[in-house]
């Protein structure tokens, strides 16, 4: 790749934060050398833009998907994941202009053209639309600069990464407008800045998300896995083993986080066994919200403290009342400082579940990265050793999983792959299964015969939902060079 230039602005102050690298600006015939498969998706993303608009995009903003290959639900704990971008991703076309106005469309019909003035940006949360993503990303930039209001702009988006898959294809999409909207407006950004304000734009919308699929995005590159850090994020090198794949594979049950309170309850299942942890242990439990923040304050190991959920929490459901009873507090006050917009109604909590399967997950990250820095000869069967590991603890302890999901990570297991495992938030979307390089073919045959042709509409999406992936590139801005 050959960069054309920063996304410095001269009349951005640069005494931001000095997070690293901002962003660059790629030509249209260096972004992704040798790929005519790409080019071919810009000339045909442009001529609709052209009909669409009646004039040229100015650039072009992509935000690439990601596959989690270990560390599920365990970002908003404060704990390490290990993504990779993939080569799936939002690729939106974008035209600035002075008046105030947001012209979206979209290349895929089902999704509709929707417009917008910018004086007053207000998204929906109780019925999430695709364009509720976009506007995500966009506020979360007017806010950050104190836009005021920002720049009008024509955009024609199109998207490779299958929605609601777990391969975070609404994160892509807040990525992708943060980006575009940041472009238009002349304003200046590292991409660590550009992770985090999109982490936190993204709960416009209601997800209480911890920061991995917007970080992936913009920190990834070409070529390697990323350990994830947070508090100061940061990533990682990870270099995965030869003689392995990983091949996806999509479950096509669907699940939107932002839809359905399933994901939010965790996070509040989570902050809930943090308090209740906390205070057993004489810490200042108020002003904690993470699991990991219990084990940072105590200067133990994520061993330490699975012995001390074992002696805290009981595996029987919590209800509300015995949760306030353990903290001294009042419903009201649990319902306003834990509780979650769209959890205020639930019952019960499974507090011994969920701190059991972060502070074992946390541990699998740091097992899983150090067999691929150390690279040993049984690197493939360990890797693929904790991988499952990690599926049962999202079935079991996490309860994110599915009939669906269950059923094809034993049809992947089966058909030759050393570890698999749900990516993503769960309750449908993808597997991520290592794979030995000289098993492969016999595998994608295998399951696609064992869960794709058995069902009509699974085999209608079987082109699109079963496929090799390697680490991908990061967001980048796209310029066509006259």
């Amino acid at each position: 790749m050959k960069p054309l230039q920063s996304l410095s602005h001269p009349q951005v102050n640069q005494s931001q934060r000095n997070d690293g690298p901002s962003v660059v600006i790629h030509d249209w015939g260096d972004c992704i050398p040798g790929c005519s498969k790409r080019s071919s998706r810009l000339l045909k993303l442009k001529e609709m833009f052209i009909s669409k608009f009646g004039s040229e995009p100015l650039f072009y903003a992509r935000a690439p998907g990601r596959v989690n290959l270990i560390g599920e639900h365990i970002d908003y704990c404060g704990y390490a994941v290990l993504p990779m971008a993939v080569e799936q991703d939002i690729l939106a076309a974008v035209q600035p202009f002075d008046s105030h106005i947001l012209h979206l469309c979209n290349t895929n019909p089902t999704y509709l053209d929707f417009s917008l003035s910018l004086n007053d940006i207000e998204i929906n949360k109780t019925k999430p639309l695709w364009h509720s993503y976009f506007l995500c990303g966009l506020k979360g930039i007017q806010e950050h600069f104190n836009l005021g209001i920002p720049k009008g702009m024509n955009c024609l988006v199109d998207g490779t990464i299958p929605p609601s898959s777990g391969l975070s294809s609404s994160s892509a999409l807040v990525c992708c407008a943060g980006l575009a909207t940041l472009t238009a407006n002349g304003k200046s950004f590292s991409k660590v800045e550009l992770a985090e304000t999109c982490t936190k734009c993204e709960r416009y919308i209601g997800t209480e998300g911890g920061g991995m699929d917007q970080s992936i995005s913009f920190l990834a590159e070409e070529g390697t896995a990323k350990l994830i850090e947070f508090g100061p994020l940061r990533a990682t090198d990870v270099k995965l083993p030869q003689g392995a794949v990983f091949v996806i594979a999509n479950s096509c049950v669907e699940m939107n986080k932002a839809a359905t309170a399933h994901f939010n309850i965790r996070v509040v299942e989570c902050r809930l066994a943090t308090k209740i942890l906390a205070k057993s242990k004489g810490l200042d439990w108020k002003n904690l919200m993470k699991l990991g923040d219990v084990q940072s304050r105590l200067g133990v190991t994520v061993g330490d403290m699975l012995a001390i959920v074992e002696q805290v929490l009981h595996p029987e459901s919590y209800t509300r009342e015995e949760v306030c009873e353990t903290l001294g507090v009042s419903l009201e006050d649990l319902c306003a400082s834990v509780l979650s917009q769209n959890t205020q109604d639930v019952s019960i909590f499974k507090l011994y579940q969920r701190a059991k399967h972060v502070y074992s997950e946390a541990a699998r990250v740091l097992a899983f990265k150090k067999v691929c820095d150390e690279a040993p000869a049984n690197a493939v069967q360990l890797l693929g050793d904790l991988m499952n590991q990690s599926h049962v603890s999202c079935r079991d302890m996490y309860e994110c999983s599915c009939t669906e999901l269950d059923q094809l990570v034993d049809i992947c297991l089966k058909s030759g792959a050393i570890g698999s495992r749900l990516t993503g938030a769960g309750w449908g979307g993808c597997t991520v299964s290592m794979v030995p390089v000289d098993k492969l073919n016999v595998f994608l045959t295998n399951v696609q015969e064992m869960y794709y042709k058995t069902d009509a509409r699974r085999s209608a999406l079987q082109k699109q939902s079963l496929f090799v992936t390697k680490p991908g590139s990061g967001a980048m801005v796209i310029v066509e060079k006259k």
